[in-house]
């Protein structure tokens, strides 16, 4: 084990076999040295920064039915809202007063926002405050819309894989397909926007094997964000009465992302800060 990690702090590589070792073979001892090592990775490339995002989270109308979901369209219980352009600039023009210069927009995926609209918005935005970026979190569309937000200013994009597990991947996400998704990331990247992916640690049936495949494909993608967070059932959801995940087997997972991908953003997510007081 001490071999193990040696060589993924001083390489950033590990193979399937070995970090399927890790993952199955790691004590309290050893999990400290992994943390110490992401944490001196951490020290190398970002030293004691944290870097503060504005997240606008303007609808939570969503077409799709993800069964760990709160905001799933099956939901019948949830309290819809969309905010309106000028809303959403309102909230822009706030943070941009308080300090923010990255605003993140972020929605279930609502077709009412349409391609257009998104650009009205984007472009807005850029012409008020144009010493900001803009991130936007608005899950799978058409290649052309992608390079319609980039051309309007959105520099980044967060669409998180979920899961590396095709077989899991399809199970949880009916109606949705597991290639196209993938699909998207990469031509995110080819259009030029910074590229946030990221998974979920803790899923129903989700196993070591599962997890070692999340980190390969993060090490494959090499996003410049990774979004890592456990699994947190919602009552009104099929998962519902589910396990959670663990924020313990989440921080190996964030530590195991940092090493493999050393240069990465790693937020400090909502769902840690919901299992544990300082989860984040």
């Amino acid at each position: 084990m001490d071999l193990l990690l040696d060589k993924l702090y001083n390489t950033n590589e590990l193979s399937r076999d070995e970090l399927i070792y890790v993952l199955e073979n790691l004590d309290e001892e050893h999990t400290q040295k992994l943390f110490d090592y992401a944490r001196r990775t951490r020290d190398r490339y970002y030293g004691n920064k944290v870097y503060m995002r504005g997240l606008i989270e303007f609808s939570n109308i969503c077409r799709m039915n993800c069964l760990y979901c709160g905001i799933r369209a099956g939901n019948s219980k949830a309290e819809r809202y969309r905010l309106s352009e000028e809303e959403i600039f309102e909230c822009c023009r706030e943070g941009y007063a308080l300090g923010y210069r990255t605003f993140v927009l972020q929605s279930g995926e609502d077709p009412w926002y349409t391609a257009d609209r998104v650009v009205s918005i984007i472009a807005r935005i850029k012409k008020s405050f144009p010493d900001a970026a803009i991130t936007l979190s608005i899950g799978e569309r058409d290649d052309d819309e992608y390079r319609a937000f980039f051309e309007a200013g959105a520099e980044r994009y967060l669409l998180r894989h979920e899961t590396a597990s095709k077989s899991l991947y399809e199970r949880l996400h009916p109606g949705a397909s597991f290639d196209n998704r993938r699909r998207c990331l990469w031509v995110l990247k080819e259009i030029g926007y910074q590229v946030g992916a990221g998974f979920i640690v803790g899923l129903p049936g989700q196993t070591k094997q599962d997890l070692v495949e999340d980190l390969l494909f993060l090490k494959q993608l090499n996003p410049h964000m990774i979004g890592i967070g456990p699994f947190i059932p919602h009552k009104e959801t099929p998962l519902g009465k589910e396990k959670a995940g663990t924020v313990e087997d989440t921080l190996v997972m964030v530590a195991l992302a940092r090493l493999l991908v050393p240069d990465c953003l790693l937020p400090a997510t909502t769902a840690m800060g919901t299992l544990h007081p300082r989860g984040r």
